[in-house]
């Protein structure tokens, strides 16, 4: 009989240090012990992605595009070993995936691709074998073969996307805000909080930087 699916996107401060990384993957064993089946996607550890573009930048000013996603994207790979090794270390069956091996496929625009589709053959067998899938966000690749990146909230649309791709119960946004945006908080004072957002409309806003169904977004 098939499990539920939950999705779960830890961000940046969540996967920060090695001992978050560690309370992350006790939190998914917690989750894990209801009955479900999870998918994980993680961002960078915090601070990671603008070491990684100033280390660019001190090279270049305008380092190539297709260069930076390849870059970039190992923020997220680091994050995503890490915590299949922190799982595995607790006696769970953990395999870390980038977005090529999750399957999914974008567009060509480099720094700033969109979804083009997903396919979850291989997710929906490392789920059967009763793996937790961790997914490096962000990412994904283009019909070239090459690395993409899905620009600001690029995590988010990993995750919301996935959940859709594998008809998940529920997305869970783990976040350091209290709940999705109309904007930036921080940036426009009167942005306002949404009670429901459908999964078409998260995928947009999140594309667009939107901070984080049904989807759930839960203090970290």
């Amino acid at each position: 009989m098939n499990r539920p699916l939950i999705v779960q996107k830890y961000g940046g401060t969540s996967v920060g240090t090695l001992e978050r990384i560690e309370h992350v993957a006790d939190r998914i064993i917690k989750t894990r012990k209801t009955g479900v089946d999870i998918v994980v996607v993680v961002s960078a550890m915090a601070g990671e992605t603008d070491k990684l573009l100033k280390m660019a930048r001190s090279l270049t000013k305008n380092p190539a595009r297709r260069e930076i996603d390849l870059l970039l994207s190992s923020g997220e790979r680091i994050s995503a070993a890490l915590l299949a090794i922190a799982l595995q270390a607790r006696g769970i069956s953990a395999l870390s995936m980038t977005g090529r091996q999750i399957g999914l496929q974008t567009d060509s625009t480099h720094t700033r691709a969109r979804i083009q589709s997903i396919d979850a053959k291989r997710a929906r067998k490392m789920l059967d074998e009763n793996h937790v899938i961790v997914v490096a966000g962000f990412q994904g690749i283009n019909p070239e073969g090459d690395v993409t990146t899905l620009g600001r909230g690029g995590s988010d649309t990993s995750a919301v996307a996935l959940a859709v791709a594998l008809g998940a119960k529920q997305c869970e946004i783990y976040t350091d805000v209290d709940g999705v945006y109309t904007a930036d908080p921080r940036i426009v004072p009167q942005a306002r909080r949404l009670d429901v957002v459908s999964y078409d409309e998260m995928l947009e806003m999140a594309s667009l930087g939107a901070k984080v169904l049904q989807i759930r977004c839960v203090e970290f």
